[in-house]
Formats: structure tokens, C-alpha cells, sequence
């Protein structure tokens, strides 16, 4: 058995530096894996993304896998806050996979555009054009890491939500800038074990996609919320057996 730690939306900053470890502790006794589902930093800044490397390194011996959020895009240094991370042997997926102790990855950070019929369309302006290409182009990395995935069971992770009911409880009027049907489609197009997302602080724990694939927000606002004592949500699969993985090609 594989035990898989998610959590989302840390927002690691200067006035948080040195209180994770209690979190990071019980993560590392409860989990063989940990899965970071983007604002891992509060303003994007690289010496918040080099405070968290630290502590994660410090604290955890178990493989880490990540993707990036939109805060960690708001001061242009999201390629530092990477460069940190994957100097402390994080994986950190923006289109890219892993595999961890047999079990795929695939991740992006995603985008904003709303759900269902009320998903933003590629018309008019051509400012509106571009925020939907960008939808897009999130949708696309994640459609091509999870094509490239040969593991038994694959795991996709986002910040944001692929589908509109685990942002329930959030606003209503927020609802496009949570996510986006877009990222949906790839994830009923390849037989994905379950997906990962957080942003959605106030929206619900589980859902799934039209074609049934296990959804759940692990924004860590959320989980505190439901689960004060151990905020991450542990998520157990078999691991894959010697033939299996030897019939991969």
C-alpha cells in the first residue's frame, strides 16, 4: 500500500517561517508521499519559496511532488520559488510527470474560466481571447503529461479546480476564477486514479468529473476547517507488482 498525503494553498511567508514542522511531522508519520497543490508561497517571492524548501528538506524525507499556484506567480519569480524547490529534491510538474514509488503523476498549475455552460468562450476582445487560450494551453499540458503516463494508476494534480463542485461554498461570482471545465476534459480521456486541486479555501472537500473520476480540494484553509488536528487528506492505493511493472513499455 501506497499512503498519499494532499495539501494545497500553504502560503508560506516570513510571518510563517519556523511553524510548519508540527504539520510537516505528521505528515511525514502518516504518508510515503506528499502532494503540494500549489500557493506553496503568499507573494510569490523567492526567499519565501527558499524559507519553504528549507523546511520541507528539514522536516520530511518522504518524495515530494508539487505544482505551482497563482500566488506564487504574483512576483514574477516563479521560476526561483521552482529552482528552490527542486534543489530540495521536490518534483515540481508544470506539464511534466514523475513517477513515485510506482504510482504516475501529472501535473499543471491550471486556470480560471468557469464551468459547464457558463465556461468562457474564445470571443470578442482580444484580450478575452488570450485569458482563454491560457485556459487552454493549461488544459493541453496536462492532457500531454497524462498521455505520456504508464503507471497502473495515475495521479493528477492541480491548483485549480477542474470541476464545479468542490468549489461549492465558495461565492457564486468567484466561481470562474476558480477553475475550469477545460482542465476536465483530459482528466475523462485517460484513466486517471484521482485528481488534486486547492484555491477553492471555502468550497467543498469531493466531487467528481462527469466521467466519474475522484476530484478533492485539499486547500489547507478547508481541511482545517473539517479536520483541525491533521489538516492534509491521506489518500491510500495498492502498489503496482513486479509483472506489472514489467509489461510496461
Amino acid at each position: 500500500m501506497v499512503r498519499i498525503a494532499a495539501v494545497g494553498d500553504l502560503h508560506y511567508s516570513r510571518t510563517t517561517q519556523g511553524s510548519w514542522q508540527p504539520l510537516f511531522t505528521s505528515i511525514g508519520q502518516s504518508a510515503d508521499v506528499l502532494l503540494l497543490c500549489g500557493d506553496l508561497t503568499d507573494y510569490g517571492l523567492a526567499d519565501e519559496g527558499q524559507g519553504l524548501a528549507r523546511e520541507l528538506s528539514s522536516s520530511l524525507k518522504i518524495p515530494i511532488v508539487a505544482v505551482l499556484g497563482n500566488h506564487d506567480y504574483e512576483a514574477g519569480r516563479e521560476a526561483d520559488i521552482r529552482t528552490s524547490l527542486m534543489q530540495a529534491n521536490v518534483h515540481v510538474l508544470d506539464g511534466e510527470t514523475c513517477e513515485v514509488l510506482g504510482i504516475g503523476f501529472a501535473g499543471a498549475k491550471g486556470f480560471a474560466g468557469g464551468f459547464g455552460r457558463g465556461t468562457l468562450g474564445p470571443w470578442g476582445e482580444s484580450t478575452t481571447k488570450l485569458f482563454v487560450q491560457e485556459a487552454v494551453n493549461e488544459a493541453l499540458k496536462l492532457e500531454a503529461a497524462l498521455a505520456r503516463l504508464r503507471a497502473v494508476h495515475r495521479i493528477a494534480l492541480l491548483h485549480y479546480s477542474p470541476i464545479s463542485a468542490t468549489v461549492e461554498g465558495e461565492p457564486r461570482e468567484i466561481f470562474p476564477y476558480l477553475g475550469t471545465s477545460r482542465l476536465e476534459e483530459p482528466l475523462d480521456r485517460f484513466p486517471v486514479t484521482a485528481v488534486f486541486h486547492g484555491h477553492a479555501h471555502n468550497g467543498a472537500l469531493e466531487g467528481k468529473t462527469l466521467g466519474k473520476v475522484p476530484v478533492y480540494n485539499v486547500a489547507l484553509p478547508l481541511l482545517r476547517k473539517h479536520a483541525p488536528d491533521r489538516p492534509f487528506k491521506v489518500f491510500t492505493l495498492d502498489g503496482p507488482t513486479a509483472p506489472e511493472i514489467a509489461k510496461r513499455p
